[in-house]
């Protein structure tokens, strides 16, 4: 195996909940290759949680970010700037919906609902990428995480599959904007994973059943296997894409069902 060494590297990881995170998986592998690391986290309730975890990492940094809000946001690359000095990518692994809206029927999405699922989820890319572009001054890489709603109908996955299509979109269109600047913007649309996040989806089971039944290699994928497609998107061997989604899903994407 070609061995990635991100040494001397840093960058930031958005996302991490607990030790199951697809962020989490992420944040650990580029450690391992070398990196140091940030790690955010929304609110005093998963402060301590986030922190013990990034405790087990080489030099990281634990800093408090809510992605709908912009002086958060800023106050976060500002500390970034001072104890980093550059950075070389960021992890986009952020998605919120009110329960309520992926329950039922779509049609009934509330108007709050729909503007709060497609701003943290979606928007939340824009600005973290815009702070984050100045510190990456020799290039960088920008990872975030989609899922394949964003094409198709997930049955209990609701708005949050609209906010994934505007994700996908937003990565073409930041790839296309800051591509001069040497700085690579792609998403990975992972399969089903047992996260935090998957308990808010109903029949998040049949999901991951389906997936495995169906795709090409039989089985559903892991948490590593996500990790080690961003760590190859974070590294050196990606210099050449951008403006990608690449699945991993076992092959799920390719089947007509």
């Amino acid at each position: 195996m070609f061995p990635i060494d991100l040494s001397g590297r840093k960058g930031i990881v958005f996302g991490v909940a607990n030790e199951r995170s697809i962020a989490w998986g992420i944040a650990q592998a580029l450690s391992r290759a070398g990196a140091r690391i940030a790690l955010t986290y929304q609110g005093d309730r998963l402060k301590e949680r986030v922190k013990s975890l990034a405790d087990t990492l080489d030099g990281s940094l634990t800093l408090p970010c809510d992605a709908a809000d912009d002086e958060q946001i800023a106050q976060v690359f500002h500390t970034l700037k001072e104890e980093f000095g550059d950075i070389s990518f960021l992890i986009h692994s952020i998605a919120f919906a009110n329960r309520e809206d992926l329950d039922g029927q779509f049609v009934d999405t509330s108007r709050e609902g729909f503007r709060v699922a497609l701003e943290v989820s979606s928007y939340s890319l824009l600005p973290l990428v815009r702070h984050a572009a100045p510190l990456m001054t020799d290039g960088g890489s920008v990872v975030a995480m989609t899922f394949d709603a964003s094409q198709r109908v997930y049955p209990g996955y609701n708005v949050m599959g609209t906010a994934k299509a505007a994700l996908e979109h937003s990565v073409r269109q930041l790839a296309f904007e800051y591509g001069e600047k040497d700085i690579r913007i792609n998403a990975i649309s992972a399969g089903p994973l047992q996260t935090l996040a998957a308990r808010g989806i109903s029949g998040f089971r049949d999901m991951q059943h389906a997936a495995a039944e169906k795709a090409p290699m039989k089985r559903n994928i892991t948490v590593d296997e996500v990790a080690h497609t961003a760590l190859f998107l974070c590294s050196g061997l990606s210099t050449g894409i951008t403006g990608t989604i690449i699945p991993v899903d076992a092959g799920y994407h390719i089947m007509a069902v």
